[in-house]
Formats: C-alpha cells, sequence, structure tokens
C-alpha cells in the first residue's frame, strides 16, 4: 500500500538576478516524502540541492526569490503562508539540519541559550522547564555529560559534537519533516557513521519524513529509500534507492555510480565525468546533460527532454526513455 505524501514539492523555481543576468538554481523539481520514509536528493556541488532545501524552508533571501510553484506541508501550500505563520511552522513542523554547524551555531551564545531558545519560541518550554528538556536533548544525541555541555560555546566543542547539538536543536520540538543538508560535511568517516546512525535511529523513533541532501552515493544506499538526482537546477532522475543501484538509466546517474570506489573490485576503474557543470546563468539550449553526455543525440541539443515515466516508480529525464514513456509529467513554464 503507497503512503500517504506529507511533504509534496510541485515544480518549484528559485531564481537568483545576477549582473549577468538570472540564475535558475532551481527549476521545476519536484519532490514527494511520506511519514517515515528517507528521500535522498543526490548530485554534484553547484546543482542546486542546497537551494532546493532552503526554498522548502522559505529561507531564500534577496537577490534570490521563490519564482513559483507549490511546497504543500500536510495539506497546507507554506509559498502561501505568512511569514509570522513561518516562523511557527520552521523548527516546529519542518526543520533543517545544516552543513555547517560552526557558521550555523551563534558563536556568542553558550549551548544552553541555542538549545532552549527554540523551546521558548514554540512555546514547549521555558525556565527550568526548558534547561531539563535541553539537558534531555544532548544525552539522547550521545553528548557524554550533557549537563556541563550546556555552559560550552560552539567552538570549545568537536566538529561531531556541534553537530550532535545541531540535530538537537532541528528536533527539540518534535517536527514532522526533517531536511538533512550535507550532515556528515567535514566530519571523519567514524563520526560521519554514527551521526547518520543518529539520524537513521530519530527518523525510526519519532517517524519523520527525511530529507536527506548528499553527494555521497554510499550514504544514499544506506539510509535512503528514494532517490532524487540532481543535475543543473533539474531531477534527472528518481525511484528507489535499490533500482538505482542496481540499474541507472540516466546517464548522468551512471556517470556518478562511475565516480565510486567499489569495495573488493580493484580492477573496476574510476571513471570521472568529463567536463563540467554548465553555467546556471547561461544554459545550453537543449538537454542540461547533453556537452558531458556519452550517449547525446542530435535532438539532446535541440529541445529539453520532459521528465519520462518509465514505470510506476520511475521518472527520467532523458530523450533515451521517450518511447517507454507511460505518462509524460506535465512541465510548467516560467
Amino acid at each position: 500500500m503507497m503512503r500517504q505524501p506529507l511533504l509534496e514539492v510541485q515544480h518549484l523555481r528559485t531564481r537568483f538576478e545576477t549582473y549577468r543576468g538570472t540564475l535558475r538554481a532551481v527549476d521545476g523539481v519536484s519532490l514527494t516524502v511520506s511519514r517515515g520514509e528517507t528521500v535522498a536528493l543526490v548530485g554534484e556541488s553547484g546543482c542546486g540541492k542546497s537551494v532546493a532545501a532552503l526554498s522548502i524552508m522559505r529561507l531564500i533571501r534577496p537577490p534570490g526569490r521563490i519564482a513559483g510553484g507549490r511546497v504543500i506541508l500536510d495539506g497546507r501550500d507554506l509559498l502561501e503562508a505568512s511569514e509570522v505563520e513561518m516562523r511557527g511552522i520552521r523548527g516546529g513542523r519542518i526543520a533543517m539540519v545544516f552543513q555547517d554547524p560552526l557558521s550555523t551555531l551563534n558563536p556568542t551564545f553558550t549551548v544552553e541559550s541555542q538549545v532552549t531558545e527554540t523551546l521558548r519560541v514554540h512555546r514547549v518550554a521555558a525556565g527550568a522547564q526548558a534547561r531539563d528538556r535541553a539537558i534531555e536533548l544532548l544525552d539522547a544525541m550521545g553528548i557524554p555529560a550533557p549537563r556541563e555541555r550546556l555552559r560550552s560555546y560552539p567552538h570549545e566543542l568537536s566538529g561531531g559534537m556541534r553537530q550532535r547539538v545541531m540535530i538537537a536543536i532541528a528536533v527539540s520540538c518534535q517536527p514532522e519533516v526533517l531536511i538533512a543538508d550535507e550532515p556528515t560535511t567535514a566530519l571523519d568517516v567514524t563520526l560521519q557513521a554514527q551521526i547518520m546512525d543518529l539520524l537513521a535511529t530519530i527518523k525510526e523513533e519519532r517517524g519523520l519524513a527525511t530529507v536527506l541532501i548528499t553527494h555521497d552515493l554510499g550514504i544514499v544506499a544506506q539510509f535512503a529509500e528514494k532517490a532524487a538526482v540532481m543535475y543543473a537546477g533539474q531531477i534527472v532522475e528518481e525511484c528507489p534507492v535499490s533500482r538505482l543501484m542496481e540499474e541507472p538509466l540516466h546517464p548522468y546517474t551512471s556517470g556518478l555510480l562511475r565516480c565510486v570506489p567499489r569495495l573488493g573490485r580493484p580492477d573496476v576503474p574510476i571513471t570521472p565525468i568529463e567536463g563540467t557543470v554548465p553555467d546556471l546563468v547561461s544554459l545550453p539550449a537543449g538537454c542540461r546533460f547533453a556537452p558531458r553526455c556519452p550517449k547525446v543525440m542530435a535532438r539532446c541539443r535541440q529541445a529539453m527532454p520532459p521528465p519520462y515515466e518509465v514505470d510506476a516508480q520511475r521518472l527520467v529525464r532523458c530523450f533515451l526513455y521517450a518511447g517507454a514513456d507511460t505518462a509524460s509529467a506535465a512541465e510548467e513554464e516560467d
């Protein structure tokens, strides 16, 4: 039985106005996440993953703007909510773990001040009750001596500890949706595993709908049920993770997998994708991956392929699968 989506992103478009022209950071992204499900948003640096996450949270600031689309949380379009309403929704119903806790946490405030502030703003707890709740949260995050850690400042903590504090703040008000943006950035392999195990445990215990943003396909294979591969502001392939790993369809997805070392297979070479991500201000006329694609056809340079529905669980934005399409998704234009 299919689960009912809790978060639905429909044809989301985010633009940045620059001196060179309009930068299309997110260009028609659609995504659904159900309760208890982890959906990974995967792609190279600069493909628009983090901007998509910030757009969902309504945290885009000038010169950026959300140019169109819908972000529906449990039936409510967040793009139509007032800023006052969004302050209650952010942290309350939908929360985000940012990729760099040292720059996200305020260096001039203690851990206690920053954890209890979220509890006070959302009227979960105040005073001594908020402090007790903060101790419980740090303890649940695996932080040793949590009572003493409340007096610490961010610079006094290790990278792993700071990330655990960020997660504690994010889940403090028991949100329904958690967005984790590269949560293991700059951590060593052991700490990466600990942080991902912690997020997986929290998801299972609380039934969170999770959007995991990463470029690490190993993390995707281990922790996500569904993957959406993003390239140059668009999702080019979406399907269950197991199928993506076993049989990637889009040439870009295949290229990403060829860049991953295979354990126990030194005979399989690592093959990088030739070329670079296109300039999002001056995009190619047709498929955005065409200049780097080993399977490029003449039509790829002339028109943008729509996302073809190969089957009930799989979308691929590639002309190679035009004949397999059962119901091509509608495209929204500016």
